[in-house]
């Protein structure tokens, strides 16, 4: 009896310690997941650099208004900066979308404003360590609004 009992002593103190409170949280991932939202982009800035006109290192910085689908309620906000890489749409974008649970980073190339995908390279609170995509729909140009969806593998 005294032997089983410290073989499953000795099983417990393994578990605890393969999962402990003190093991590195940055290890841990966002679980699969999709979130559906609606962008209302409030402003859209350009900034020319250079020669006049579009050309590479002009930027966009896009500011928007993050809202919960089938309503008007806003449930956040996203921050967006495209700087572009030649004189026709080609452009490397990087961005935040700021949540209530918190904040989605993301990254990546855009031909076009109305439908593209950029990766998702990480984030804060719930979404701490997210890895998966972000793909943008425009659904309306005059006010601008797209549709987001969030695709997160880990």
């Amino acid at each position: 009896m005294k032997r089983k009992f410290g073989w499953l002593l000795a099983g417990v103190i393994v578990g605890v310690i393969a999962v402990g409170p003190w093991q590195n949280s940055s290890e841990a991932g966002t679980g699969p997941a999709t979130i559906r939202i609606n962008e209302r982009v409030l402003t859209m800035t350009r900034i020319d650099v250079g020669a006049h006109g579009r050309s590479a290192g002009d930027s966009d910085v896009i500011r928007s208004v993050l809202v919960q689908r089938g309503t008007r309620d806003p449930i956040g906000r996203g921050e967006l900066l495209c700087t572009f890489v030649d004189s026709v749409r080609a452009r490397v974008c990087r961005g935040t979308y700021v949540l209530p649970k918190g904040e989605i980073v993301v990254g990546g190339s855009m031909l076009y404003q109305q439908f593209y995908d950029l990766a998702v390279l990480g984030g804060t609170g719930l979404y701490d360590n997210a890895r998966g995509t972000m793909t943008v729909t425009r659904t309306a140009r005059n006010p601008v609004r797209d549709m987001i969806v969030f695709r997160l593998v880990g």
